[in-house]
């Protein structure tokens, strides 16, 4: 990475985290703050695939695309926003899944809009994965640290992930399961380990990306923040 790219990331490593403090002043905590950016980060990238160079066809339905979005303010688009999300949960496929039992946590419309501007204002897909990736386990690591094991959850360190999976030595063309995936921490180390460490021809990295890793998770919220962790690390697709 060139360092004008790594300041340009380090600078919207620093907003986002800037704007997740600001909207803490405001009773929304990280587990709620996650939430929003993800359905508002898998609509903007939606939003970006659709468009040249990728041109790629999207399951978002016309009338909830991004530009609805940064178009409106205030009430308008207070209103809009809950009924995009209410709705888009009907969807089906990972659409749904990012969706499903979802509400807008950020009461203040303003807040909501100058979030929207901040996503608005960068091109998600040209940024590195690993970068993405990174923000946006932060968020959930602070998360963690904020919700403690709130439910009977727990956010397994992801130093000890890493020892466990260094232990296993995950091969290629195989599928790795894993029944309480939570935010999808063991699949991300999987994935680095047999990138890192195994000599992958194109039919497996095709494999990797769409065919080896199956996770359950019980929980609505933690399952939507799994499903775009993964996303946002090059696993599986948009649509």
């Amino acid at each position: 990475m060139s360092k004008d790219n790594s300041a340009n990331t380090s600078s919207i490593v620093s907003k986002v985290w800037a704007f997740c403090q600001t909207l803490r002043d405001d009773g929304v905590g990280y587990g709620d703050y996650l939430e929003q950016l993800t359905y508002l980060l898998f609509l903007k990238m939606a939003d970006e695939y659709s468009k040249p160079p990728h041109n790629r066809e999207m399951p978002i339905p016309a009338e909830f695309a991004w530009e609805t979005l940064t178009t409106k303010s205030g009430t308008e688009l207070e209103l809009h926003y809950n009924i995009m999300l209410r709705e888009l949960a009907k969807e089906k496929g990972i659409l749904g899944q990012i969706f499903v039992k979802s509400q807008n946590k950020i009461q203040d419309p303003a807040k909501l809009y100058k979030l929207i501007a901040l996503i608005n204002a960068e091109n998600w897909i040209l940024m590195g994965v690993k970068d993405k990736g990174d923000i946006y386990e932060g968020l959930l690591e602070k998360n963690a640290e904020d919700t403690k094991s709130g439910a009977g959850q727990y956010f397994t360190p992801r130093p000890l992930i890493k020892a466990m999976v260094e232990c296993l030595r995950p091969e290629p063309l195989k599928t790795i399961a894993d029944p309480a995936c939570g935010t999808g921490g063991f699949f991300l180390a999987a994935y680095d380990w047999i990138v890192d460490n195994r000599d992958l021809d194109k039919e497996a990295k095709q494999f990797l990306k769409y065919e080896t890793f199956f996770g359950n998770e019980i929980v609505a919220s933690t399952r939507r923040l799994a499903l775009m962790n993964l996303f946002l690390h090059n696993i599986g697709d948009i649509d």
